[in-house]
């Protein structure tokens, strides 16, 4: 096969790899790793792209954009949620301050 197809091929799919990354990356618990993959993939499909017309490139846009939010918010959610565990005193019962009767 010609490596100009070949080329064009792989950027293609890259594109649409990064959509589907970047639409799992929206998802909770496990989108963190999907974001990070979805623009790990863009920006290899962004060397290519220097080179050849992307067909597919809304997709790698659009992924780029939910892996992005993705990563924001899961990111802040459980910088949330660690920093009230390190806050609270885990509801043990134990000792929170007061001493009087």
């Amino acid at each position: 096969m010609n490596n100009d197809a070949t080329a064009k091929i792989a950027m293609l799919e890259g594109s649409m790899r990064c959509f589907v990354f970047g639409l799992l990356g929206l998802l909770p618990g496990i989108g963190i790793p999907f974001a990070v993959a979805a623009l790990w993939t863009a920006g290899r499909v962004r060397v290519r792209e220097k080179q050849y017309w992307n067909a597919a490139g809304p997709c790698r846009t659009w992924g780029v954009i939910c892996a992005a939010i993705g990563l924001i918010f899961w990111f802040a959610v459980v910088a949330l949620i660690t920093f009230n565990a390190a806050a609270s005193n885990g509801g043990g019962g134990g000792y929170d301050g007061y001493g009087g009767e």
